[in-house]
């Protein structure tokens, strides 16, 4: 019985925070994940920006309206539900993700909660367990499943070393070439050939 785990950012939709960043005119914003392996440090330091611009969750959730998933992101996905378990597995924040899971049919994500003000500030966060992709893909496989894993970041590395099957997608020159273990795909066609032959 398998599960395939799927990152969101980078590899279904656009990086939330890099769009935002050119909405804004804030470049520093375009910091994420790819370039900062501690995702605690990362959103202290952005939250740290946004307040400093005066900037909270109405304007982040208007930018994220005008997000479409990357092209063929649905019908991979579609296509993927159809002879699999997938449960996308993000440090994305609820807040920012439901407007993307309906474009992209309600798939099943697990990701974590902002704290926000009643004005709208963001003023923390809250991470659903530690180190939630690879401690997820460990529950999943305490109860029986088989896990596939795919994402971009230095934050999906735990969860797909952990996977049966494992692969790096639309990922980083540098985390491709310290990982030449994992395969990496940049194509859609190519990843649900992978996963499919990872299951046979």
């Amino acid at each position: 019985m398998y599960i395939t785990c799927l990152d969101m950012e980078g590899v279904l939709v656009p990086e939330i925070w890099i769009a935002f960043a050119e909405a804004s005119g804030i470049p520093e914003l375009r910091r994420t994940t790819r370039d900062e392996p501690d995702y605690d440090k990362l959103m202290r330091w952005r939250l740290g920006i946004l307040k400093e611009h005066g900037l909270g969750l109405k304007e982040i959730q208007a930018t994220i309206a005008k997000i479409d998933p990357l092209p063929g992101a649905k019908e991979f996905l579609d296509e993927l539900r159809s002879f699999t378990q997938v449960i996308i597995l993000s440090d994305t924040f609820e807040e920012f993700a439901m407007p993307l899971m309906k474009k992209l049919g309600y798939p099943t994500i697990f990701c974590n909660s902002l704290e926000v003000a009643p004005g709208g500030e963001i003023t923390g966060f809250r991470m659903r367990c530690e180190q939630s992709k690879l401690t997820t893909v460990k529950a999943l496989q305490s109860i029986g499943y088989d896990t596939i894993a795919a994402g971009d970041s230095y934050n999906d590395l735990g969860m797909i070393q952990a996977s049966k099957a494992g692969f790096l997608f639309k990922s980083t020159p540098q985390i491709k070439a310290d990982h030449p273990e994992l395969p990496a795909y940049e194509e859609f066609g190519d990843l649900l050939s992978a996963i499919k032959g990872a299951m046979d």
